[in-house]
């Protein structure tokens, strides 16, 4: 009731089938509070800091045509103002295709692999076993060049031609996590 009140999100219920350990969940803290347990077993100095920052959670995402859905998968920090985008590929610069609405942009999974250093043969492999937050952060800067982008980046095997509709629900709200701090 205090978190519906505040509009906050009861972030701590999820967790990503793949496993990943996301900014400020519970797996996160259990982390910190097991590595905790460890430094005063060994009497190590040590001091738990919060602090703000800027956290995001997806829901889910589709993209289809008129024939078909396509497997995909949207990098951290990709936001549809209203869930839902149609229109079509508009231009590829450098080995990124730029939708012709919100700012959506497309990357193959081969450019993926390429920039990331991986070998991913499927989207699904890629969902099944993604980057880390951190290293799929430091993805997103090398594709847009930007600290604070929101724009939508989506992984597909193959770009298709013609009109899209993307789903995309997902949510960037303002959130506190803790850090352990070994003295």
């Amino acid at each position: 009731m205090q978190r519906e009140a505040q509009n906050k999100l009861l972030d701590e219920l999820f967790s990503p089938i793949s496993g990943t350990i996301l900014p400020a969940s519970i797996e996160e803290r259990l982390e910190i509070y097991t590595k905790r347990l460890e430094l005063e077993e060994k009497n190590i100095s040590y001091k738990i800091i919060k602090h703000k920052f800027l956290n995001y959670r997806q829901f889910f995402l589709h993209v289809k045509n008129k024939q078909r859905f396509f497997g995909a998968y949207a990098l951290n920090y990709s936001t549809l103002p209203r869930k839902k985008a149609q229109g079509r590929i508009e231009c590829k610069i450098d080995n990124v295709y730029h939708f012709n609405r919100d700012e959506v942009k497309f990357i193959t999974l081969s450019y993926f692999n390429q920039i990331a250093s991986k070998s991913y043969k499927t989207v699904l492999e890629l969902l099944d076993n993604p980057l880390s937050f951190k290293e799929e952060l430091s993805l997103r800067r090398t594709i847009v060049d930007e600290e604070y982008d929101l724009t939508p980046i989506i992984v597909m095997e193959e770009i298709p031609d013609g009109r899209l509709e993307i789903y995309l629900d997902a949510k960037v709200y303002e959130d506190t996590k803790e850090k352990l701090i070994i003295f």
